[in-house]
């Protein structure tokens, strides 16, 4: 199990019980002590969790959203680890449905984002070629043979596991792919598709014009979720991802849009 992998069940565990032993995360995960003990520092480092004698504890148990801005900007960022366990149900099942629209031999450009990670896990072991910025999705895609994978240079945003600045939109730029899976933090009333993230923002501009078919992958909770940085609109989109029991004023809008809408 990657290490990314282990940070996702320490967080929904701690969010279940808001309480967990190392002992048992040693047995749930069925890796060593000494293992344990290096995942809790470095959630602890990353502000995620608290470690006290033993094992650890979550220093908020509110549902907190994916981001809340860019450090550039002042604001604080949650770790991609706690970001990922966040509504995790709603994206797995985003996930999966999202997957099967790629065909044998695709193209496929997946965003930056815990529910495009997701997909990629989906698409392990398939005759395919994924082209990401994301080192998450290269954590999980980086030993299968199967998959051709194609990373995108850029710079390092530790916290995100991320790739991104001019040299990774240079690169999208000279992308074509099949289909494009886009995330995103909210969206809006009006059908705008939105981000908090600046950096994030504009690598998600390109690969909007980087694909024949774009595909939004949105779980329930993005309606309407946060953002006030525009990534495009209802009617650039193919296909619209997300939940069961969307709002009916919002599937009103997006078929008017010409966006089909699967609901996982």
């Amino acid at each position: 199990m990657l290490a990314h992998e282990r940070a996702e069940k320490i967080v929904e565990r701690l969010r279940e019980r808001g309480t967990v032993s190392a002992q048992e995360l040693v047995r749930l995960l069925q890796v060593s002590a000494p293992t344990i003990r290096r995942d809790l520092e470095r959630l602890e480092h990353e502000g995620v969790l608290r470690r006290v004698h033993g094992g650890a504890y979550l220093p908020e148990a509110d549902d907190a959203v994916e981001t809340v801005g860019d450090q550039a900007d002042g604001w604080a960022e949650v770790p991609f680890a706690a970001s990922a366990a966040v509504h995790a149900a709603q994206k797995e099942a985003v996930a999966a449905q999202a997957a099967a629209l790629v065909g044998p031999g695709q193209v496929v450009l997946l965003d930056i984002g815990t529910t495009t990670m997701r997909i990629a896990r989906h698409l392990r072991g398939r005759h395919v070629t994924v082209i990401t910025a994301s080192l998450a999705v290269l954590d999980l895609l980086r030993d299968d043979e199967t998959t051709d994978l194609v990373l995108l240079g850029g710079t390092l945003r530790r916290n995100y596991q991320s790739l991104v600045g001019p040299l990774t939109e240079d690169a999208l730029g000279s992308v074509s792919a099949d289909i494009a899976f886009l995330s995103c933090t909210g969206v809006r009333p009006d059908g705008s598709v939105v981000d908090d993230i600046s950096q994030e923002a504009t690598l998600k501009r390109v690969i909007v014009r980087s694909a024949t078919r774009v595909v939004l992958a949105a779980p329930a909770s993005k309606f309407p979720g946060t953002g006030s940085l525009r990534i495009c609109k209802l009617d650039d989109l193919a296909d619209l991802i997300t939940n069961a029991g969307l709002d009916e004023v919002m599937l009103e809008r997006c078929l008017a849009a010409g966006t089909n809408v699967i609901q996982a």
